[in-house]
């Protein structure tokens, strides 16, 4: 009788629970038994295994074989444990020494030819592993440096379960051909999603993207962009089409400072589950950038499909932005499932399969035009749109959800002096960036014994006892309490807002000039602030 075990990771989203694979071998007719609430792929890793431990030069065991993999509660799913279970089998059958084995979490696929493929959640799945004291991990090749960027671990990247014997066994490691320069590696289909494409959801470098300098005037508008990203608050462009809200919106990415580590990290981690990471760039560092369509269904935004859930636009935006172009296109319902994930920064989803918690901290940013025809606010275009068509049509954005949003702006038509560059033309991304940054930096400092990076993470308690405007300032925003223009969460959140204005303006805490400009981009009231109000010449 032989026994072995190692261990593998099983994801349940983006969190990973260490399995330990256990194989045990008895007297009996030849039979292969997997245990442990395997799905259909895992299933079918016993033909895949036996195979590949054959034309890897070993020989498989003709005796009743069982593997088990523990905890048997937790559901298990994908093709990872392959390289685990082919271990097991050798360590039971004393083809390599047991002892060896232990302690390693090995993670990959097996090919029939005993080449070891890439799976998606190599990342998150190494981070469990390293949580549960594990010093060594053993990948596919591809992925060994996705790996290497947990800390504390040494990684070992093999391209076949041949190498991974020889490397056990302290015998010569065999040289496997690698792919021909030029020629497409197939081994990176196990990394990407059918039908997702490779970086979806990743913005492009500032260097790469388009710059903010493209759009011609909406000063006010700009002034918004600028304030959303130094705050991470919510936005919502307004305005007739052809006015430039998504060229606005796509750019906001491009003003966004780089990720930190951490962030980087847990934005690797979601993109790697999802299959989206692009292979070669193992880190993402740039902030996302995430527009589905508005024929987006609710599982597709927050998460969802078959067995476990997967990410879903909220998740693929964590850290970054969210965009909804056409956002009263949306469904009322799909809009409706964004107002937790807004203020909690996670949506957790429960399905019959289990419960997953995914992160998804993002900036939302809305565009929506005044009415179908869009000509609503034009003076002389001619819209023929009855008020309560209007209504309706901008009723589709909820009140509990529009609550939410800190900053609210119309984008006027561009003028024609605008247009043809005789206004001037507007500040670059680069511009506007270093400014972002610099403000990000003293929100940064300011927070630093704090749970809290942003402002728009700041509580409202917190933001009424400790962190306090000039004497005075709200005067204009109890006024608005009391007209019933402000809710007790819009309260917080002008308050947020006007300490993002007061850090772009480089003020040590908001004054009466930043509470209504706060005011003025989240009620659309004109408190006569200039446009320009807080921005450095």
């Amino acid at each position: 009788m032989g026994f072995a075990r190692t261990c593998s990771v099983a994801l349940v989203g983006v969190e990973g629970v260490v399995v330990e694979v256990q194989a045990d071998l008895e007297p009996g007719v030849a039979a292969f038994t997997l245990v442990g609430l395997p799905d259909k792929s895992l299933s079918e890793s016993r033909d895949r295994v036996r195979a590949a431990v054959v034309n890897s030069g070993a020989e498989w065991p003709q005796k009743k074989l069982t593997v088990g993999l523990s905890p048997a509660s937790v559901p298990k799913s994908g093709s990872g444990f392959d390289l685990a279970v082919a271990a097991a089998v050798l360590g039971a059958a004393e083809r390599i020494d047991p002892r060896a084995i232990a302690d390693l979490v090995l993670i990959g696929e097996l090919g029939l030819d005993g080449r070891v493929r890439p799976v998606r959640g190599v990342l998150p799945a190494v981070l469990a592993a390293a949580d549960a004291g594990y010093q060594q991990v053993v990948v596919p090749e591809q992925t060994a440096g996705e790996a290497a960027l947990v800390p504390g671990i040494s990684v070992l990247g093999v391209r076949t379960l041949r190498q991974l014997i020889a490397v056990l066994t302290d015998e010569p490691v065999p040289d496997e051909e690698p792919t021909e320069e030029g020629r497409p590696d197939a081994m990176l289909a196990g990394l990407l999603v059918p039908g997702a494409g490779i970086g979806t959801g990743l913005a492009a470098g500032p260097a790469a993207g388009p710059d903010l300098a493209d759009v011609a005037g909406q000063h006010r508008a700009r002034r918004a962009l600028e304030i959303a990203a130094a705050g991470s608050h919510h936005l919502l462009l307004s305005g007739p089409p052809g006015a430039g809200k998504t060229m606005l919106a796509e750019r906001l990415p491009g003003i966004l400072p780089p990720l930190t580590r951490q962030e980087s990290l847990e934005v690797t981690a979601v993109h790697s589950v999802a299959g989206i990471l692009p292979p070669g760039e193992p880190l993402v560092r740039r902030a996302p950038y995430c527009a589905p369509h508005h024929s987006a269904t609710m599982q597709s935004l927050v998460g969802g499909g078959n067995g476990l859930p997967r990410p879903g636009a909220v998740s693929l935006a964590h850290r970054g932005i969210l965009f909804l172009d056409e956002a009263p296109e949306f469904s009322g319902k799909v809009l409706d499932a964004l107002r937790q994930p807004l203020e909690s920064g996670h949506v957790v989803i429960a399905r019959a399969a289990g419960v997953v918690r995914l992160p998804a901290r993002f900036l939302m940013a809305l565009a929506a035009n005044p009415c179908p025809c869009g000509r609503h606010t034009l003076h002389g275009a001619g819209c023929e749109c009855p008020a309560s068509l209007v209504r309706r049509y901008q009723a589709r954005l909820s009140g509990p959800l529009l609550d939410r949003v800190d900053l609210r702006v119309e984008v006027e038509p561009v003028t024609r002096a605008d247009l043809l560059g005789q206004g001037g033309r507007g500040e670059t991304t680069a511009t506007v960036a270093a400014r972002v940054q610099e403000a990000r930096a003293r929100a940064t400092a300011r927070l630093a014994d704090t749970p809290w990076n942003v402002n728009s993470e700041i509580p409202g308690h917190e933001l009424r006892t400790r962190h306090l405007a000039a004497p005075g300032a709200l005067a204009a925003a109890e006024r608005d309490i009391e007209r019933g223009l402000l809710t007790a969460r819009g309260l917080d959140r002008v308050l947020r807002v006007a300490w993002t204005v007061a850090d772009l303006a480089g003020h040590d805490r908001p004054d009466s000039g930043d509470i209504a400009l706060a005011l003025e981009m989240r009620t659309g009231v004109s408190r006569g602030v200039p446009v320009g109000a807080g921005e450095r010449a």
